[in-house]
């Protein structure tokens, strides 16, 4: 039976919100686990990205002067979904165990503490990695620790220490939800 990548990851997403303090506001029923393909294998290059379904001030529909867009309605099992978290196989899937985690962390610490559909804001030219992308990966490592040395499900992130070629060969596949086109669309 092939490896449910989205089904693994959204167990994990589970423990990881209710384990560490600082991801507690992440209510996992209305964030959507998604994977993609990435477009090369190599290990440069963005592992996970999250989109927010709201624009910064909360709503699905922005308006200009000249101009509307609107977010994309995502409802899963009659549940309206605010994020999607999609990791991109198999690069996700290549790196350390301990980056693995950190990257879970780092999309999961994007989500803003009001939980509304936005993400996370910090002051400053780079509003969503504090000032520095290194020192926000040292913040989200850390929490990836605590979340080690706490967790009571340690079976949850088992797979996380195989390949994408290891899950594929002991699973003889892997599966899960898939999403096209996420972006705002303009409506006028």
């Amino acid at each position: 039976m092939p490896f449910d990548f989205t089904a693994h990851m959204r167990e994990l997403m589970i423990d990881v919100a209710a384990t560490c303090d600082e991801l507690r506001h992440v209510d996992m029923t209305r964030v959507a686990v998604a994977f993609s393909q990435a477009r090369y294998s190599s290990l440069g290059g963005v592992q996970a990205t999250i989109r927010p379904l709201r624009f910064p001030h909360g709503g699905r529909v922005l308006e200009r002067a000249n101009a509307a867009w609107e977010m994309p309605h995502v409802v899963i099992g009659g549940v309206e979904i605010l994020y999607v978290v999609e990791y991109r196989l198999p690069r996700f899937l290549l790196v350390p165990f301990d980056e693995k985690l950190g990257t879970v962390v780092h999309e999961m610490y994007h989500i803003s503490p009001k939980f509304d559909g936005t993400l996370r804001r910090f002051a400053g030219g780079k509003p969503h990695h504090t000032g520095s992308r290194d020192r926000y990966n040292a913040v989200m490592a850390d929490i990836a620790r605590r979340y080690l040395a706490r967790t009571q499900r340690p079976e949850l992130h088992a797979f996380l220490r195989q390949t994408m070629q290891e899950l594929t060969s002991a699973h003889g596949g892997i599966v899960g939800l898939r999403f096209r086109r996420l972006r705002p669309r303009r409506i006028r």
